[in-house]
């Protein structure tokens, strides 16, 4: 790879970034201290005392700048490596098949080792990679002359590029000898945006590709992404071709200002979302009950997920938090709207306020086998896999010890696992626990590392003021069906 120097580097910096921060930990002690004044150290000719420790923490925030991107150009390095050296002990004739869950595993350990997403860790190996084998980039990384996320704009730019290609857009960047270096800022001196507009600009000036076939290929990798945040919300994504993207927001911005008015409360901002959920969603369409819904105005979702809502909550007793399945938690307040909406697409997990137990999972199916499926997408809430945050509902149910070999169909040995994990887990020696009835399970890698189960750590739920039957706050199971039947019978309305 030819990164032994840069590493070199890295670490001697390494050493003296951090022998600086010792030595001005030292002197801010001795300026707080107040030692000075004994000392006969005339600190007031030049500087005084708290303009000489506000200087300290810029100092300090350089350098430990720089000793970041040190640290990140050997961790890049063993990143690298540890994938080179996996490679290396899997067998000359073994398989493609096994060669790629071979580089599934390691990329799950390095996850495992550095608690990140598996996606996550594919990504900085793939990144540190390329960094390691453009020797310009991965020395100035290594110096402390520019930051993790230059050198990641570095990977991200000259992927697809050839290998001389690759060396040349470094090359114009960091080497000085260059036949026509860049002019202006060097690279670390640059806010990373403006990094990488430059970076992008000479990219598509001398990439060897035209950019009507790289935009073939874009055209192919477009996408839609979702990404659940606080407070009940969620972002949309979606990675379309710029003209279509444009048209996209000219036209909701358009109908936005045509829906403004002085009746109109919302803003642009929050009218643009709006418009896009409402013509996603159907808008204008009569739906099955015969309601005909304006652009503008958001309909119910029709999915088919779970809803898992504690009983008070839904009787509006209390305001408790839902959990909406693939999401998380819901204001007690939508949970009621899609039940009572959306009725016929979700299916209403009821949660037992005494411990936390299911008591309905779909009264219509609770006792099919769909209904354990949903029993366990509902304890799990994703992927089971160490790291994995795969929510989707086409995760599937798998026996955590296998049929064949003694497994039994209850919820102790099922899991979700998405299709990815389902079969590194059969084609590697990554190793589930037991899960129980209210834990999904733990896991085991290759090298003997353990990763506890990522349960959701449910709360009790709340109970509403008053005074309730001992009988009913007591988690008892012969007790359970009494209950059941007094709630369920109040909710058959």
């Amino acid at each position: 790879m030819g990164i032994a120097g840069g590493v070199g580097v890295a670490l001697e910096g390494v050493h003296a970034s951090v022998a600086a921060l010792d030595a001005l930990e030292k002197e801010d002690d001795f300026l707080a201290s107040g030692a000075h004044a004994g000392a006969g150290v005339d600190i007031s000719a030049g500087t005084d005392v708290l303009q000489r420790r506000y200087e300290i923490r810029l100092e300090r925030l350089e350098l430990m700048a720089r000793l970041e991107a040190q640290l990140a150009a050997t961790k890049a390095r063993d990143a690298a490596e540890a994938a080179e050296f996996q490679q290396a002990m899997t067998p000359p004739d073994a398989s493609i098949q096994d060669r790629t869950y071979a580089d599934m595993s390691v990329v799950e350990e390095i996850a495992g080792v550095l608690t990140i997403s598996s996606t996550a860790a594919g990504a900085l190996v793939e990144q540190s990679r390329r960094i390691c084998s453009l020797p310009h980039a991965m020395n100035a990384l290594a110096a402390g002359a520019m930051s993790w996320q230059h050198a990641r704009i570095v990977a991200d730019e000259t992927e697809g590029l050839t290998t001389d290609g690759a060396a040349s857009l470094v090359a114009h960047f960091f080497d000085p000898d260059a036949p026509r270096p860049a002019r202006g800022a060097t690279p670390g001196d640059l806010v990373p945006s403006r990094f990488r507009a430059k970076v992008r600009g000479w990219r598509e000036r001398h990439h060897p590709e035209s950019i009507e076939k790289r935009h073939v290929k874009g055209v192919a990798d477009r996408r839609m992404e979702y990404t659940p945040d606080k407070d009940g919300m969620a972002w949309v994504s979606l990675y379309l071709p710029g003209d279509t993207a444009s048209a996209i927001w000219n036209r909701t911005t358009a109908t936005a200002r045509g829906l403004q008015g002085p009746d109109e409360e919302r803003t642009l901002t929050q009218l643009r979302p709006d418009i896009a959920a409402s013509l996603l969603l159907g808008a204008g369409n009569t739906t099955q009950t015969g309601k005909s819904t304006e652009v503008g105005k958001v309909p119910t979702p029709r999915a088919d997920v779970l809803v898992m809502v504690p009983v008070f909550s839904l009787l509006g007793a209390t305001d408790e938090p839902a959990v909406l399945d693939g999401f998380g938690p819901i204001p007690a307040s939508m949970a009621r709207k899609l039940v009572a909406d959306g009725a016929d697409s979700l299916y209403r997990v009821l949660i037992d306020p005494r411990d936390g137990a299911p008591l309905e999972i779909g009264r219509k199916n609770y006792r099919l086998t769909e209904a354990i499926k949903r029993w366990v997408r509902m304890r799990d809430a994703k992927c089971t896999f160490r790291g994995c945050t795969n929510r989707t509902p086409d995760n599937e149910t798998d026996h955590l010890q296998a049929w064949q070999h003694g497994g039994t169909t209850g919820t102790s040995n099922l899991a979700q696992l998405c299709p990815k994990h389902h079969r590194l887990k059969h084609h590697s020696q990554w190793t589930p626990d037991p899960a129980t009835k209210n834990e999904p399970p733990g896991w085991t890698s290759p090298t003997g590392r353990h990763y506890n189960p990522e349960d959701q750590d449910p709360e009790p739920t709340h109970w509403p003021p008053g005074n309730w039957p001992q009988w009913l706050q007591r988690p008892m199971p012969t007790e359970r069906s009494l209950l059941e039947e007094a709630l369920l019978e109040r909710l058959a309305v």
